[in-house]
């Protein structure tokens, strides 16, 4: 196992309310935005989810990672469904890495250009 999600997720959480009391109004408008979002019916709870999971691979977040992903699972989704959205995160993650080597491409040239 590479995390012990059992005791990593509860961890989190418990570490988020000790800055929450340092910082109410941080925690605060951090809630704001999950109430915010949730305040649309245009996703589902499951989908809106879902979505946090492939965001959280992206940004290499864990915290993210555990406790979207026991959300996701809690709103319905398949182990199935987050294959899916993990699959989708793995592809837009090697599309950057592909548009972010022609940024290295573009920088040899600018170097080799000032080199003449």
């Amino acid at each position: 196992m590479l995390l012990n999600w059992s005791d990593y997720v509860p961890a989190v959480t418990k570490a988020f309310g000790r800055l929450g009391k340092k910082h109410p109004k941080m925690l605060g408008a951090y809630q704001g935005l999950s109430a915010a979002t949730a305040a649309s019916d245009a996703l589902d709870p499951k989908t809106r989810e879902l979505i946090a999971v492939a965001v959280a691979i992206t940004l290499r977040c864990d915290g993210c990672i555990g406790t979207h992903t026991q959300a996701a699972q809690n709103a319905g989704a398949s182990e199935e469904e987050l294959a899916q959205a993990l699959a989708t995160a793995i592809q837009v993650n090697a599309g950057a890495a592909y548009v972010f080597s022609l940024r290295a491409l573009e920088a040899y040239d600018v170097a080799a250009s000032a080199d003449k």
